[in-house]
């Protein structure tokens, strides 16, 4: 029987990073040494300083060695700031040492003499080296660089210290100190056209599994937290598939009778519109219908609170009154600049928190510009939706076509039709020098509806459902015409009636 390599909790260092230790399945291996690398300002020392007082305050003791980096008076009044700097943990748990001169005397064997010594002495149970280039650009030789990390691994292993080099984004490829470490994790801060994002990535991480390919992660006053990339954490959702057969109410009674009793629950379906076609309107309908049972969530990114609450009213809509009872929450965010990640993880906290169970995302095309990588928001979408789905969330998304009348119909995310259950077309409608508005039900999986081309107007007591367009064809162009019905032959009747 094969060795187990499950790690047991107690092999773990957590972070205490914000979705660091989800990337990394549960934070650093005891005992590992572990390279963080960047150029200036990725944020490589408020990470670090972030781990070692987290690191403290679970008891641990914390040995934080500089070279040639920025002086200690310095580098505590940039970190004061923030949150999680404690004074009161210095120099008891967390001792700041400058070890230069130790370098310059002693080469790298008196460096490695300097940091054992005083590891030992404090009982060191994380050790920081920040200024690794320094230490490579002070060796003789590669072999000699080699054997300094290869002396600082049998400390961790003797002693049971896990150890973290700082270094600068290595000019080449592959340098021989990233084979000897544990794990390699890079920190960057990439521009797209005039808006930059930083990404955590890490690179190697031997004795574990860990979350691939590049993370966004922000700076606050609270320090550094990761946004793991939805389509990575969530490769499968987090629990098998209820598939209820119920049906959820629309909000609007004609539209149930449609669609036979109402949406698929735990289904999503997606209202593509143009604009003024009335697609908020229809989705407070929606949310109208939430109760204790069902708590409902809208989620924005265009009409703050107060306007929508005020065109619910509009409609006789008491939006209001379920918002203070609790049963709606309505979160907005305004379509600047957004971390994709940031929005998803939002998303799934508020619905997983408040038990959210009708969800009206109003504006899809919000995500997409919140991508800086827009090729990826399907997979986004594909994973925050069967997320959505396990959890017995039954959602309700926008998006707005740009041609308001066209025989051609363009999605504005490429295969969102894959990814939904349901999908109605909202359109205005020419008929007699007249414009209408016309809803038309294309698809509901798995389930019957009724195909009809129906007008609706929105009026003081919300959406109201027609039949107008029954004697009328070329609808879905936009401009439709009146069809009379056709007239019977003489004896037709009569023939039939043999």
């Amino acid at each position: 029987m094969s060795e187990s390599t499950t790690e047991r909790p107690q092999d773990r260092i957590p972070t205490g990073v914000p979705g660091l230790d989800t990337v990394l399945h549960g934070g650093l291996l005891r005992r590992g040494v572990y390279m963080l690398q960047g150029r200036p300002g990725a944020g490589k020392t408020i990470l670090t300083n972030q781990m070692c007082f987290h690191h403290a305050a679970q008891g641990g003791r914390v040995l934080y060695a500089t070279l040639l980096a920025e002086t200690h008076e310095r580098l505590l009044f940039n970190l004061e700031p923030l949150s999680f700097f404690d004074t009161s943990r210095i120099p008891e748990q967390i001792s700041y040492l400058s070890a230069f001169a130790t370098l310059e005397q002693g080469g790298l064997k008196g460096l490695v003499e300097v940091l054992r010594r005083e590891a030992r002495g404090r009982q060191a149970t994380l050790l920081v080296v920040d200024g690794l280039v320094t230490v490579e650009e002070s060796a003789q030789s590669k072999r000699d660089f080699k054997k300094f990390i290869h002396e600082l691994q049998i400390h961790a292993n003797l002693v049971g210290c896990t150890i973290l080099l700082l270094t600068s984004s290595s000019a080449e490829p592959v340098g021989p100190e990233h084979t000897m470490v544990d794990g390699v994790i890079e920190l960057s801060d990439n521009r797209v056209g005039r808006q930059a994002e930083r990404e955590l990535e890490v690179k190697k991480f031997r004795g574990s599994s860990y979350l691939r390919g590049g993370h966004a992660f922000q700076i606050t006053r609270e320090g550094i937290s990761v946004l793991p990339r939805i389509e990575a954490l969530l490769q499968e959702p987090s629990r098998s598939d209820p598939c209820k057969t119920e049906r959820v109410s629309t909000g609007i009674t004609q539209l149930d009778k449609m669609l036979h009793g109402g949406l698929p629950c735990a289904s999503t379906s997606v209202l593509f519109g143009p604009t003024g076609a009335g697609k908020t309107t229809f989705g407070l309908h929606f949310l109208d219908e939430s109760s204790k049972a069902e708590p409902g969530l809208h989620f924005g990114f265009y009409e703050t609170p107060p306007r929508l609450l005020l065109k619910a009213r509009a409609l006789g809509l008491d939006l209001d009154k379920k918002q203070k009872q609790g049963v709606v929450d309505i979160l907005w965010h305004p379509p600047t600049e957004r971390l994709l990640d940031g929005l998803g993880h939002k998303l799934l906290g508020a619905v997983r928190e408040r038990g959210v169970k009708r969800l009206f995302i109003d504006g899809v095309d919000g995500f997409l510009q919140s991508a800086t990588h827009p090729g990826r928001i399907s997979h986004f979408l594909a994973a925050l939706t069967n997320e959505l789905r396990v959890l017995g969330v039954t959602t309700l998304y926008t998006s707005e076509l740009q041609e308001m009348y066209s025989q051609e119909v363009k999605l504005p995310i490429s295969g969102i039709s894959s990814l939904v259950e349901n999908i109605f077309f909202l359109r205005f409608v020419e008929l007699r020098s007249k414009l209408h508005r016309m809803l038309s039900v294309v698809k509901v999986r798995d389930s019957d509806y009724d195909s009809s081309f129906l007008e609706y107007r929105i009026t003081s007591r919300g959406i109201e459902l027609a039949d107008t367009f029954q004697g009328a064809e070329s609808v879905l162009t936009g401009d439709a015409r009146a069809v009379s019905p056709p007239r019977r032959k003489k004896g037709l009747l009569k023939k039939r009636s043999r």
